[in-house]
């Protein structure tokens, strides 16, 4: 066994470990899971929920897409170049940040707005920290799954694919989990307004 083939199979044994772990957590997961009849509607429901297990042996890894691109921290106000209009570019596609880290990606950015692509791993804001930024943001998560506190509620928001949410300039909030590689995957719009 080649040693590409090799990490290839151990990555989808993490994907499916953290799957599993995640239907254990998630009784309405376990529950879609159960109802799935076939192995194509199980590969389909772990990619929604952010993991890539349907991969056969052998199969090249996909083409370099713009999440493969050197990482953008744009909270030290470092800027990318926009993302090509004319070229597809998959959102969720690409390698994982390491366990405890998030990476943000600026897709576009123009005087009145910016959108951002945040992949995140095993990733919490620090103990005291809470987001209090000048701006408004909405948020779609694409993969995997999210806790987002406010400081203003009592418990946390569970987040899934296909979940959004507008967060006012100013309110105070913080990430309390991400999903373990192959992460989570955010996008989020910020603007400000008059």
């Amino acid at each position: 066994m080649a040693e590409a083939q090799l990490q290839q199979f151990l990555d989808k044994v993490r994907q499916l470990n953290a799957f599993v772990a995640l239907s254990e957590a998630d009784p309405c997961l376990r529950e879609e899971l159960r109802d799935c009849a076939h192995h194509d509607q199980v590969v389909a429901l772990a990619r929604r929920c952010g993991f890539e297990i349907g991969r056969r042996w052998g199969e090249p890894p996909p083409a370099e897409t713009l999440s493969d691109r050197p990482a953008v921290n744009a909270a030290a106000g470092l800027s990318a170049a926009p993302i090509s209009l004319d070229a597809p570019h998959s959102l969720l596609a690409g390698s994982c940040p390491p366990p405890g880290e998030e990476r943000s990606e600026v897709l576009f950015q123009t005087p009145l707005l910016r959108l951002e692509r945040i992949h995140s791993c095993s990733y919490g804001s620090p103990d005291g920290f809470w987001y209090e930024q000048p701006e408004e943001e909405w948020v779609l998560l694409l993969q995997g799954s999210a806790g987002l506190r406010f400081e203003d509620q009592d418990c946390d928001l569970q987040l899934r694919p296909g979940d959004s949410l507008a967060i006012r300039a100013g309110r105070r909030h913080r990430v309390t989990r991400t999903d373990p590689a192959p992460g989570t995957i955010w996008l989020a719009l910020f603007w400000r307004t008059a």
